[in-house]
């Protein structure tokens, strides 16, 4: 079976990927994009006979997607689709080249998700995401590091991290981000293994989220897609992919945040 880790360097090699302003018509299907523009976000979950739903038209997306489910063959796949409209005074129709930067190092900080809280549907209510959240130099030593800053966003940068979880518990991710003209990719993968309690949840590598954030003309569109193996435990998938959906409401939200921040700094 093929690793992700050979994946995710592979992605710098895809051909045909768009180019340019794109638009919500080119990047989803007609339905799609009416009900995104009613509601603002929209959301599957799955366990059985996974397929994407909500991918966008994107070759570069679409292409990365395809491989990691042959790859990762998870029992959970969690999407989401959240529209940002752009501030009065961004640039139409494409970002310029000062807002894709400062909306890559907002990404990159990932010391400001210490403290993020979701919604939890076991115990409805509101609970700590992550309690800490520190970039470190590797999963070995893990001595901790500012969150980096580029003045030009690099094609591709591996981070790692260390976030204690309060569901999940202590755990060691690399990231992985991808800087294209018209599209950023985050690319999250478990280096240690997630346990509910002393239970054993998910191993290590076999959990894969992504965050792309596509330029749309007056929009960002972010696709959101969580995917796990999860250990074949009596209702174990079910308890994983609920708290991946209402954690992904949260990540939106603390992107929205960030978004929000990196344009205030450039417009005028």
């Amino acid at each position: 079976m093929k690793t992700l880790v050979i994946l995710l360097g592979s992605l710098l090699l895809i051909k045909g990927a768009p180019v340019g302003a794109l638009s919500l018509d080119a990047l989803l299907l007609p339905e799609q994009r009416i009900a995104l523009l009613e509601a603002g976000t929209l959301r599957e979950v799955q366990f059985k006979r996974l397929t994407p739903l909500l991918i966008p038209g994107h070759t570069l997306i679409q292409k990365f997607m395809n491989d990691t489910l042959e790859a990762l063959e998870p029992s959970i796949l969690v999407e989401s689709l959240h529209l940002y409209k752009k501030p009065p005074g961004a640039a139409f129709p494409q970002w310029t080249s000062a807002e894709r930067g400062a909306l890559f190092n907002e990404t990159l900080a990932l010391s400001t998700l210490a403290g993020l809280r979701y919604f939890s549907t076991s115990r409805n209510a509101m609970r700590i995401f992550y309690e800490t959240s520190q970039v470190i130099d590797g999963p070995d030593t893990q001595k901790p590091l500012p969150d980096p800053v580029y003045e030009v966003p690099p094609t591709r940068v591996i981070l790692y991290a260390r976030q204690k979880d309060l569901t999940f518990g202590d755990t060691i991710y690399q990231y992985e981000y991808h800087a294209g003209e018209d599209a950023l990719l985050l690319v999250q993968q478990n280096l240690t293994p997630l346990t509910v309690g002393i239970i054993p949840a998910v191993g290590k590598h076999k959990l894969c989220s992504v965050v792309a954030v596509m330029d749309a003309e007056a929009f960002l569109l972010i696709y959101a897609v969580s995917m796990a193996k999860a250990v074949s435990l009596p209702g174990m998938n079910q308890r994983v992919g609920q708290s991946f959906a209402t954690r992904t409401d949260a990540l939106m939200s603390w992107f929205t945040g960030r978004a929000e921040r990196a344009f205030k700094g450039l417009i005028p």
